[in-house]
C-alpha cells in the first residue's frame, strides 16, 4: 500500500474537515462551560478524579460497556441492543482500524486527521500481503456490522414492537435530518470503497461490488462524486449534532466521567445537568416505562420530552412536566445513559419561590419518649408518618422484635417529626434541613447504634441526607432477613402463594431486592409479578407528584395490581405503608405488609 497522491489531499475532504472542526470546537466550549458551572466542591471532585487510577479503570469500563456496547439495552431488549451497539462499536472499530492501517502503511500521514477516514481513496494496493488482506477483511466486516445496525434502525421506524417498544420518540426536523444523514453515511461509504476496491483493495464486501459495478460503469468519473457525498454526509451530520438527539454520541463519555467522580445535580440546567440532558439519546425507552403513560394525554410528560424542553429552556412546560412526575425512578432505571431525571426535576421544583414562610420552632417541643434517651437499647425504631397512619405495621414490627429478643426503643411512639423526604421531593431542601437537624439530635440523644425504618421513603432520606456516622441505618426487610439467617426467628411455610411488590424507594431507590424475597420464600410460595425488581410498577400513591389527578393515580394503581396478579397469587405483600394504603381499596386479593407476614408465620 502506498500514497496515490503526493499531496495526500483532495478538495472533497473539506465538508468533513469543516464539520469536524465545528463539532470539536462546540464540544470543547461545552465541556469548559459545564466545568465552570459546577459548584466548587464538585469541580474539585472532578479534577481529583482525573488523577485517580482506579477511576480511570472504572471510566474506561463504563465507556466501553455503555457507550460502545450498550450492555444496558442488551440486557432488556437484545435486538435493540444489537442495533445500537452494531452502529456504535462498528463505527468505532472502523475509525480505529483506519488509523492502524495509516500507521502501518503510510505512517507519515498519521498526523493528517482526515487521512485515516478516507484511507481507501488516498492509497493504492501495490502487492497482496496477508497483513493487507487481514485489514481488508476487518474493514469490510465492521462495515457490514454497521450496515446491519442501520438497516435495523430503519426497520424500527415502522415496526418498533419487534424491538420491544410500544412507543417511540417523535423526532423533530433537525433530528430527522441527522437521522437520514446517519442512515446514508455507511451505504455511501460502501459505494465509495467499492468503487476504489480495484485500486486500493477490498475484501468479501467491497470486491464483489467493484466487480459488479465495473461491468456497466466503464469509466472512473463516478469515484470522486461518491467520496464527495460521503464527506458531505459526515460534515452535515457533525454540524447538526449539537442540535439533535445524536449529541449523546460525544457527550455520554464525559457524563460517565462526571458521574463516577461523585458529582450530583445542583441546578436543572447548569453544570452536571447540562451534561445529562445533552447525553439523552431520545431513545424513548422511558416512555413505555413511565406508569403515567397508560393514558395518552400524559405522553407529553415523558422524561424524554422533558429533557428536550429543558434543552430549549421552555421553563413553563418543564415545570408542568416536573410537577406531574411521580418521582418513582423507573425512567432512570431503564435509561441506557443513566440520566438522573428525577433529581433534575426536583432541582427545577426548588427554583420556585416558596408560597409561604414556614415556622418550625415547634420542633423543639418534640422529644424522645420516656425511657428512650441514653437507654441501653441498641436498636431505635422510627416508624415515620405513613407507618403512623397504618398502625398494623408498627404493631407487627414490635411483635417480631420482641419475639426475637431485640433490645429496642420506639422513637416516635407518641408522635414525631417527619423525615423530610416529602419536602425534598418538592424541591424544598432548605426547609427539610430543619426536620433533619432536629431528628438527628433526637437520634443521637437516644444512644442507639442501629436505626430501624419500616418506610422506604424514610429509609432513603436517612441514608442519603442525614449525617448519622456511627449509627447503622437499616430497613426492616434487611433486618428481619438477618434475624432469620441468625436463627433468632424461625418461620413456618404456610404454602400460601405470595407475590412481592417492590416499592419504588426501596427497590429502585435503595436497591433492596433480595432480602424481602428471601424471607417471604421461607413464609410461603413466592411468585413474581410480570414486571418486578427495577421494572416494578409504581403503586400510584407516590408523594412525588404534585399535580397528578386522583383518576390518573387510580389508573396507575389498577395497572400495578394487574401486573402483580400475573401469577395468580393468593396474597400481595409490600414493604411500604404508602403502597399498602394505596393497593388495599382496589386489590382483588388481600394486601399485607411484609412485617405482618413475618409476624403471622413465626414459630
Amino acid at each position: 500500500m502506498k500514497d496515490r497522491f503526493i499531496s495526500g489531499y483532495n478538495d472533497f475532504v473539506l465538508p468533513f474537515v469543516i464539520g469536524m472542526i465545528f463539532i470539536l470546537t462546540y464540544l470543547v466550549i461545552g465541556i469548559i462551560r459545564v466545568i465552570v458551572q459546577l459548584p466548587a466542591a464538585d469541580r474539585k471532585k472532578f479534577f481529583l478524579s482525573l488523577i485517580n487510577p482506579r477511576l480511570w479503570v472504572i471510566n474506561l469500563k463504563d465507556i466501553i460497556c455503555d457507550v460502545l456496547l450498550h450492555t444496558k439495552i442488551w440486557k432488556r431488549k437484545p435486538l435493540l441492543g444489537y442495533m445500537h451497539s452494531s452502529i456504535a462499536f462498528g463505527w468505532f472499530m472502523l475509525i480505529v482500524l483506519g488509523h492502524i492501517e495509516t500507521w502501518l502503511f503510510v505512517p507519515d500521514r498519521l498526523s493528517t486527521f482526515y487521512y485515516p477516514v478516507f484511507f481507501r481513496f488516498f492509497v493504492m494496493e501495490t502487492d497482496h500481503t496477508l497483513k493487507g488482506s487481514f485489514f481488508f477483511f476487518l474493514m469490510d466486516f465492521f462495515l457490514l456490522v454497521v450496515l446491519s445496525g442501520v438497516f435495523l434502525a430503519m426497520f424500527k421506524r415502522i415496526r418498533s414492537m419487534m424491538f420491544g417498544m410500544r412507543r417511540t420518540t417523535k423526532n423533530q426536523i433537525p433530528d430527522r435530518l441527522a437521522m437520514y444523514c446517519l442512515w446514508a453515511i455507511f451505504p455511501v461509504r460502501l459505494l465509495a470503497e467499492s468503487f476504489t476496491a480495484g485500486i486500493a483493495g477490498g475484501s468479501f464486501l467491497t470486491r464483489p461490488m467493484y466487480w459488479l459495478f465495473s461491468n456497466f460503469l466503464t469509466n472512473t468519473y463516478h469515484i470522486l462524486p461518491t467520496w464527495w457525498a460521503y464527506s458531505t454526509l459526515l460534515g452535515t451530520f457533525f454540524v447538526l449534532l449539537p442540535f439533535t438527539r445524536y449529541m449523546h454520541i460525544p457527550t455520554e463519555a464525559f457524563l460517565i466521567v462526571l458521574r463516577n467522580a461523585g458529582i450530583k445535580v445542583s441546578h436543572p440546567r447548569k453544570g452536571y445537568s447540562i451534561a445529562q440532558i445533552y447525553s439523552c439519546s431520545n431513545c424513548g425507552m422511558c416512555i413505555d416505562a413511565c406508569p403515567m403513560m397508560g393514558q395518552k394525554k400524559n405522553l407529553r410528560f415523558a422524561t424524554v420530552y422533558f429533557n428536550r424542553l429543558l434543552r430549549r429552556r421552555n421553563w413553563a412546560r418543564c415545570e408542568e412536566s416536573a410537577d406531574k412526575c411521580l418521582m418513582c425512578g423507573k425512567c432512570v432505571a431503564v435509561c441506557p445513559v443513566g440520566v438522573d431525571s428525577c433529581n433534575i426535576k426536583r432541582s427545577l421544583r426548588g427554583l420556585r419561590a416558596a408560597p409561604a414562610p414556614a415556622d418550625y420552632s415547634y420542633f423543639t417541643s418534640y422529644s424522645l419518649p420516656e425511657g428512650v434517651e441514653n437507654s441501653k437499647e441498641k436498636v431505635l425504631y422510627y416508624a415515620g408518618c405513613m407507618t403512623q397512619l397504618t398502625p398494623v405495621i408498627s404493631k407487627a414490627v414490635a411483635a417480631v422484635l420482641d419475639h426475637a429478643g431485640v433490645d429496642w426503643s420506639f422513637m416516635d411512639r407518641d408522635g414525631g417529626i417527619c423525615c423530610g423526604r416529602p419536602l425534598i421531593l418538592a424541591g424544598r431542601d432548605e426547609r427539610a434541613q430543619e426536620m433533619i437537624r432536629r431528628n438527628t439530635e433526637l437520634i443521637r440523644q437516644s444512644g442507639a447504634t442501629t436505626l430501624l425504618l419500616s418506610c422506604p421513603i424514610c429509609y432513603k432520606v436517612f441514608r442519603e441526607n442525614y449525617d448519622l456516622k456511627g449509627i447503622r441505618i437499616v430497613h426492616y426487610t434487611e433486618y428481619f432477613d438477618e434475624l432469620v439467617r441468625l436463627g433468632r426467628i424461625t418461620l413456618r411455610n404456610s404454602g400460601e402463594k405470595i407475590v412481592y411488590h417492590d416499592p419504588c424507594e426501596l427497590g429502585r431507590g435503595c436497591k433492596v431486592y433480595r432480602q424481602p424475597r428471601r424471607v417471604l420464600s421461607a413464609a410461603g410460595e413466592l411468585v413474581e409479578a410480570e414486571k418486578h425488581h427495577d421494572e416494578s410498577i409504581c403503586c400510584g400513591g407516590s408523594l412525588g407528584s404534585l399535580t397528578l389527578s386522583y383518576e390518573d393515580r387510580k389508573d396507575i394503581t389498577l395497572k400495578a395490581l394487574d401486573n402483580l396478579m400475573y401469577a395468580s397469587p393468593e396474597r400481595i405483600v409490600t414493604a411500604c405503608p404508602l403502597c399498602l394504603k394505596t393497593f388495599s381499596p382496589y386489590s382483588p386479593k388481600k394486601v399485607s405488609d411484609f412485617a405482618e407476614v413475618v409476624a403471622q408465620n413465626m414459630n
